[in-house]
């Protein structure tokens, strides 16, 4: 029966350096809640810049061009506000992840890392022209916040099998939220809210709870 239990602990052992050594796992649910908390400020940011300027009437009616529905100025605010939301969120993503690296003891940039980050980063690149190409060249904005939530959904799924298996399913809700979005024009800031904020600081609890937490209770008996 000892003998048993060894084998047991010798394949549990095992099997978690070949998933050290085949996936990311430095990811902190503190770095998801704080890109939610992030998103969240930023919507509401947005939702006061817009006020009354912006509503699904308005949008339906402008034929689903930009320069009808809302003006220039207020559109390149939202870029400059996209690109500090992001530059900010992750900001906080590498800060967590370096720090629940180090409480790990696991290595911070491996070829786990670099495989995540390559899956990761088509998609968004492909999605980030696609909403470029939207606004600026065929002037829709209706589709921007739908599109945004699904490759975002797409770029976590097709990196999920290279870091904790439970970012599938907010791959998934994004995806999900994002098709729901396509159906409701003029509403798109409400679903980014959602999805960005509230679905990030859900999924960043969760694997805080699940593994952040576990490892450092883990750390103090030791």
């Amino acid at each position: 029966m000892e003998n048993q239990n060894q084998y047991l602990e010798s394949l549990t052992e095992i099997r978690s350096i070949m998933e050290r050594s085949s996936k990311f796992l430095s990811l902190s649910g503190l770095s998801g809640i704080a890109a939610g908390l992030t998103a969240l400020v930023a919507g509401l940011i947005a939702s006061f810049y817009l006020d009354s300027d912006w509503n699904y009437h308005n949008y339906m009616e402008s034929g689903f061009g930009y320069k009808r529905a809302i003006a220039t100025d207020k559109l390149l605010f939202f870029f400059a506000l996209g690109a500090v939301t992001l530059f900010t969120a992750l900001l906080f993503a590498f800060f967590f992840t370096l720090r629940n690296a180090k409480k790990k003891n696991l290595p911070i940039w491996d070829k786990a890392a670099k495989l995540m980050l390559f899956h990761m980063s088509v998609p968004l690149a492909v999605g980030g022209f696609f909403v470029i190409v939207q606004v600026f060249h065929y002037e829709i904005i209706g589709l921007v916040a739908p599109s945004m939530l699904i490759f975002y959904g797409l770029a976590l799924l097709n990196a999920s099998k290279y870091t904790v298996s439970d970012i599938k399913w907010l791959a998934l809700a994004e995806i999900a939220l994002g098709l729901i979005a396509l159906i409701f024009f003029g509403y798109g800031l409400y679903f980014w809210i959602l999805g960005f904020g509230i679905l990030h600081i859900i999924y960043g609890s969760v694997i805080y709870f699940k593994y952040d937490r576990k490892s450092i209770t883990i750390t103090n008996n030791k």
